[in-house]
């Protein structure tokens, strides 16, 4: 067995932490049994700049998922109502004839796949490529729609261009202020809240807007706690005061930006005392968050998850882009507007074709130009590629009548979906299922057949991280007998269903023909090599093949792009864009029956659905179970001590949970993280209002009303 260190990142969220893994004998961890007759030891991995060796409890106890005990080792095919253990042809047979019955019978747009944000770049790739190609089907998305699409579609409104975060994390200490915005990453990704402390020892600030008085909000100069569903008002209540008190840098939206005089105009109806009514948030804190922000040289505002999952999230997330252009704050050094992305890989997963409405690169699924070049990468037709389909819920809510058949990949939506009940009964009324996952999560529980498949340190294959930076995961172990790979999945269907080339199983080859399906596009990646990413600890994309004309020699490599829009903005006239926008209610404000907002997230311990982590002992004794965040006020009101069972009761579902009372949260406000399934699935009374550009549902704010649980 190999025993020294293997470089790689971490399977979670979208820092993608540097770490390295050591095989060990299985006899030299007693009671940790694992891959290939081992398992493997974490240990630091310093080099790697964005976590310098720190790892979060999670990842330092990834190679927990790795063990035979807690994952699925052998292909399952429901018979008579069971899943039973199946061989890889039986189970791969019954997959590609019930896909093909579905398009014969009734057309390729009855099959349905929908992916995940954990998928490398090349499993992104291959799947999109097989929807498409093979399948012939127009409905594919992933559960990367649910996190950040709303800051997606606002950042190429404005800059044209959209990358979680234009510059690298390393620029933060070194900015002047920076207004995170419903983000508690010490808890969601803890090793980058080192970033924020150096900035405040390097006599910075943070302004933190949270309804929640969370870890993240502790650490703030200044913590603003508006009534969930209010950002947007927020944004424009500032932007008002940067204009009533002369701070719009006039030169820069003059020479830099288009659309000025109508943001203006919708900013100045949001006055201060209008917007303290509807947020909650006192004048002098808006005025305090303005000269916080105004004052230094250089800032940046960085959004998550709060303001942007809402129906409105595109027009939130469009309202802080507006503060930012107005102070002069993007396209600049050390400055700017960036999106904290939550999954592994969010951001590659949609840059290269899992998404509904894109191609390979970043390019539009409906510009003919697009099609004729990923088509030519493809040695198919581009007449044969299917339009855009429906978005991640619509695909899921459509389960059962116009789709029949379902290909999912490396998702949970029964515990993570919006209106989760509904879902479930959507997957249930399914004529077919077929899951590749590693675990036997609530949704394959549900399938008609379920793929093991290889996980992170069992395989090769590149990510992309909150920062643009493409990184290459390597493989330190081999997976236990009866596992095979995502990518050999595709590839022994796609014979099955008469396509016979073009899906290979080696990562490396599948990245290979992924340059040259994105060369040209906004998210170029022609010039990035597992070689480079190897040397050079990753490379920030856009990178195309050959280096600007500036560099030199004609055939220089490019160096990658740590900073974007410094010299212009990816629009036509390399301006960025103003969008006029005004507050307006969420799709579900409270009243009488329902008077109290619920908002959810996550805990430091758990992640997303919670599937893997639930699996770790060391993971569930900090986060054993869900939980109902509530007032004092309210807990008297309703009767409740702590750990009392509370019931949360929506339009949607109910869901039970013990209290845990707090004055760190609003008194109108309840919280309830996301992560389990059972009686206190929060996502059983979540909202599916769709935002009308980026298809975001509503996650973080909806109606509800508390009842005692009497036992």
């Amino acid at each position: 067995m190999q025993t020294t260190a293997t470089p790689t990142h971490c399977p979670y969220c979208a820092l993608q932490c540097g770490m390295n893994l050591t095989p060990v004998p299985r006899e030299h961890l007693p009671g940790r049994p694992g891959a290939g007759g081992g398992t493997v030891e974490v240990s630091e991995r310093a080099d790697f700049p964005v976590n310098r060796g720190a790892l979060c409890g999670k990842g330092r106890t990834a190679p927990d998922v790795l063990s035979s005990r807690v994952r699925l080792t052998s292909p399952l095919v429901r018979s008579g109502g069971t899943l039973t253990p199946a061989t890889w042809d039986e189970a791969l047979d019954r997959i590609a004839e019930e896909l093909r019955r579905t398009r014969t019978e009734h057309g390729p747009d009855a099959v349905g796949v929908f992916g995940g944000g954990g998928l490398t770049n090349e499993k992104a790739y291959a799947l999109g490529k097989f929807a498409r190609v093979v399948l012939g089907t127009s409905q594919i998305d992933y559960n990367g729609r649910f996190c950040m699409s709303s800051a997606a579609a606002a950042g190429t409104k404005a800059f044209g261009l959209d990358r979680g975060l234009p510059f690298p994390l390393e620029d933060i200490p070194r900015t002047g202020c920076v207004i995170l915005v419903g983000s508690n990453l010490a808890e969601t990704m803890p090793p980058a809240l080192r970033f924020f402390r150096e900035l405040r020892e390097n006599g910075g600030t943070l302004v933190v807007v949270d309804p929640r008085r969370t870890k993240t909000a502790e650490q703030a100069d200044l913590h603003l706690a508006p009534r969930p569903g209010t950002d947007l008002a927020l944004a424009l209540g500032l932007l008002h005061l940067v204009v009533a008190e002369g701070r719009v840098d006039e030169a820069y939206v003059q020479d830099r930006t288009a659309g000025w005089e109508e943001a203006r105009a919708a900013a100045m109806a949001h006055w201060p005392e209008y917007v303290e009514r509807i947020t909650g948030v006192s004048v002098p804190e808006l005025r305090e968050a303005v000269r916080l922000f105004c004052e230094p040289e250089a800032a940046m505002v960085l959004t998550a998850r709060g303001p942007e999952q809402q129906a409105k999230g595109t027009d939130t997330v469009g309202a802080w882009i507006n503060l930012c252009l107005a102070t002069g704050r993007a396209g600049r050094p050390l400055s700017g507007y960036g999106c904290l992305t939550g999954q592994g890989n969010g951001q590659g997963g949609r840059e290269h074709g899992q998404k509904s409405d894109q191609l390979p690169g970043y390019r539009r699924l409906d510009d003919p130009q697009a099609r004729r070049h990923v088509a030519e990468v493809w040695g198919v037709d581009p007449d044969s590629l299917p339009g855009p389909g429906r978005s991640a819920y619509e695909l899921l809510d459509a389960l059962g009548t116009d789709i029949r058949s379902l290909l999912l990949m490396g998702s949970n939506p029964v515990v993570s979906a919006p209106r989760a009940a509904h879902v479930e009964e959507r997957l249930r009324s399914l004529g077919f299922l077929a899951v590749c996952d590693v675990v036997l999560s609530e949704t394959a529980a549900l399938a008609d057949v379920v793929l093991p498949v290889t996980q992170w340190a069992e395989e090769t294959g590149t990510t992309t991280s909150l920062e643009g930076r493409v990184l290459l995961r390597r493989q330190a172990v081999s997976a236990p007998d009866g596992i095979r790979g995502d990518l050999e999945v595709l590839h022994e269907l796609a014979g099955r269903l008469g396509v016979q080339k073009g899906f290979p199983t080696d990562a490396e080859e599948v990245f290979e023909e992924l340059r040259r399906a994105s060369a040209g596009g906004p998210a170029d990646y022609s010039g990035i090599t597992y070689r480079r990413l190897v040397e050079e600890n990753g490379v920030f994309w856009p990178c195309p093949g050959r280096a600007p004309a500036d560099e030199g020699a004609a055939d220089a490599v490019h160096p990658g792009t740590p900073r974007l829009f410094l010299d212009r903005f990816a629009t036509p006239d390399g301006r960025a864009r103003f969008v006029p926008v005004s507050h307006r209610a969420s799709a579900e404000e409270p009243d009488e029956e329902y008077p109290v907002l619920l908002t959810t997230g996550r805990v430091v311990a758990q992640y997303q659905s919670g599937a893997q982590t639930r699996r770790v002992a060391e993971l569930n004794a900090a986060a054993p179970g869900p939980f109902v965040e509530l007032h004092p006020r309210l807990a008297a009101r309703l009767g409740a001590a702590e750990g009392d069972p509370v019931a949360v009761v929506s339009r949607r579902g109910r869901a039970v949970a013990p209290a845990r009372i707090t004055t760190s949260i609003r008194p109108d406000t309840v919280f309830m993280p996301f992560h389990w399934p059972g009686e206190g699935r929060a996502n059983t009374l979540t909202n599916p209002a769709l935002d009308p550009t980026s298809r975001m549902p509503e996650f973080k704010a909806c109606a509800v009303r508390l009842e005692a649980v009497r036992t």
